[in-house]
């Protein structure tokens, strides 16, 4: 089976690739551009490996693009390559629509030209999945959960530039019969999270004894999903999945963002005890302008319909993701050089007035 990844030197795209290459069965094509998020060595434990190549293609390049499907002939396209960060899309969203929007819209087109020619057999085979988040419903209230058919209200330039990639993949399902499923993830956290996200920024700032900035309160709620169980999940969905359906996949582990960071901290005193306490390093900062309240996902179909369950609670997977913050400096230093958890997204809005929706 060939399987085309887009966006496979990113967080989960690089978990994706490394599961799928495992498969004996399996020839896997990269397409990533190596933006800042993406790093090489994410994925240095492939090279020279006979089933996995990468192209450093941007995926708005039509021809670029094109032509690399032709070539690879894939079974299946997964769509993980986008811009994903809601700070820096408040700051600079034309780059958000650019990839997000125009670069799905790119794939989509050279999916479809290439399944319609390919045979029937294989066109039955086929399958596009898109990738995308839970940030496209919008914001709950203190109860109810995100479901398929939750209407979307997206509230930030990301989570409406993938609210707009969502429509695309659907139409072109609807109008040219693409074999395309939609997947909307909870927050992800493991190993290789570029360290602008929660999760790796409190990590590292603990480790350098650095401020430990939560948005507002620290109340905002978010579901957690571990890498590993994301991933599963995504090739549950591409090989079992129905054509033209949604699948959300969620961790069903809420936690508030402050509980996240105190959690944080009581595992850095564990595992780096000169630095304790480290709840001392936690400061509040404005909130971001938009700031959705709570996010919390119902799994119940994928669990049911194709048997898909998240293996790792939010209490195992954390431990593990710190101990590999702290083993793997030799990744994230060279990110973290260039990014040493500057403020992005201050800008406010008349809505907000910079505070928390």
């Amino acid at each position: 089976m060939r399987i085309l990844v887009t966006g496979g030197a990113g967080f989960i795209g690089s978990n994706l690739c490394r599961h799928l290459v495992t498969r004996a069965d399996t020839q896997v094509l990269n397409i990533d551009l190596m933006t800042y998020a993406a790093h090489p060595q994410a994925l240095s434990d492939l090279a020279g490996t006979a089933n996995y190549k990468h192209l450093k293609i941007d995926i708005c390049d039509s021809a670029a693009v094109g032509d690399a499907v032709s070539a690879f002939d894939p079974d299946a396209i997964m769509h993980l390559a986008a811009e994903s960060h809601v700070d820096r899309s408040i700051d600079k969203s034309d780059a958000f629509i650019r990839t997000n929007v125009l670069g799905t819209h790119t794939l989509l087109e050279a999916a479809r030209r290439h399944f319609e020619n390919l045979p029937q057999e294989r066109r039955d085979a086929f399958r596009f999945l898109h990738v995308s988040t839970d940030e496209v419903y919008g914001s709950l209230g203190e109860e109810g959960l995100f479901r398929e058919d939750t209407p979307y209200d997206p509230s930030s330039p990301y989570s409406a530039s993938k609210a707009s990639s969502d429509h695309l993949a659907s139409a072109w399902h609807r109008t040219y019969g693409l074999p395309v499923l939609i997947s909307n993830c909870s927050n992800n956290y493991g190993a290789y999270q570029f360290p602008e996200k929660l999760i790796p920024l409190m990590i590292l700032n603990a480790r350098d004894g650095l401020a430990l900035p939560v948005y507002g309160d620290g109340s905002n709620v978010r579901d957690w999903l571990h890498v590993d169980d994301h991933v599963r999940g995504l090739v549950r969905v591409a090989e079992a999945g129905t054509p033209g359906e949604t699948y959300n996949i969620g961790g069903n582990s809420e936690k508030t963002n402050l509980e996240v960071v105190e959690t944080i901290c009581r595992l850095m005193d564990k595992h780096n005890p000169a630095g304790a306490p480290h709840n001392r390093l936690i400061s509040f900062v404005t909130d971001r302008p938009g700031h959705d309240w709570r996010y919390a996902i119902d799994a119940g179909k994928i669990q049911s319909e194709l048997g898909w369950r998240a293996e790792e609670s939010f209490e195992t997977g954390i431990d593990k993701t710190v101990s590999w913050y702290l083993e793997n400096e030799a990744w994230w230093q060279p990110l973290r050089k260039g990014y040493a958890g500057t403020r992005l997204g201050l800008r406010s809005s008349p809505e907000t007035g910079g505070g928390k929706k």
